[in-house]
């Protein structure tokens, strides 16, 4: 995989931040896509070029167009032609009841789940597309098929909303030499149920999986890894369910 760059955002953290560490391992030059902690993305940068890649970071909201542009031209100012895109980046609001959700939540959740995933994609494809090649991977989640009731229905409903884009790029895209899947994680423990509200969701909830266990980051980085590789060079428009059989 020499020669591939590739944008993740949302990279500072989480899922994001094992994702950027194993696309390097897989050789890819990674830019680590952030919104307010800079020091978190850096130290994901280190471990980027620790493994032999180049890396970058980027300050900004995937939601905000300028942003995404300044997002994709550092990437090939920096590090050259962007060959890969992990649309990451997501927010859920507090969890609860959806009657109990503010309006300023449901935009938020929208604009980035949703929004940000549109925009990022628009300008991957639009630096791909004369090049006749490359590969997206959204990052949906299990909670698109599930509804999630009581907990974040808006959050379920944007990443359903992303699958949906996912297949309708594939078939689109196909032609020119483009593949866009997605990978649809279960229960991850990440410091994101924290920000929920409920940092003893993860074992929780883990608990009442086939599984019987949360999943780990490293987990959906494998999966999100694969179909970024030759490896999957007939698989294009995929939802790839790692959710311990839930």
């Amino acid at each position: 995989m020499k020669g591939c760059v590739t944008v993740v955002t949302g990279g500072g953290r989480g899922i994001g931040a094992a994702v950027c560490l194993r696309l390097a391992q897989e050789g890819h030059d990674v830019v680590v896509g952030h919104l307010r902690d800079a020091s978190a993305a850096e130290r994901v940068a280190e471990g980027v070029r620790a493994a032999g890649a180049r890396a970058v970071t980027v300050r900004g909201d995937t939601s905000d167009e300028a942003d995404v542009e300044r997002l994709f031209d550092v990437a090939e100012r920096e590090l050259g032609p962007v060959t890969g895109l992990v649309n990451n980046a997501a927010v859920t609001g507090p969890l609860g009841r959806f009657a109990d959700a503010g309006t300023a939540t449901l935009r938020r959740v929208v604009d980035v789940n949703l929004m940000g995933t549109l925009l990022c994609a628009r300008r991957a494809v639009q630096l791909m597309t004369p090049r006749g090649e490359g590969a997206i991977v959204n990052i949906s989640s299990g909670a698109a098929t599930l509804g999630s009731p009581g907990e974040y229905v808006h959050y379920a409903a944007t990443k359903a909303a992303v699958d949906t884009l996912t297949v309708g790029l594939a078939k689109e895209l196909g032609p020119v030499g483009i593949r866009v899947n997605a990978v649809a994680p279960g229960v991850i423990d990440t410091e994101m149920h924290a920000a929920m509200g409920a940092p003893d969701r993860a074992r929780r909830a883990g608990a009442a999986v086939p599984l019987r266990r949360p999943g780990q980051p490293e987990e959906i980085a494998a999966a999100v890894a694969w179909l970024m590789s030759p490896d999957a060079s007939y698989t294009t428009g995929a939802v790839l369910r790692v959710a311990g059989g839930r």
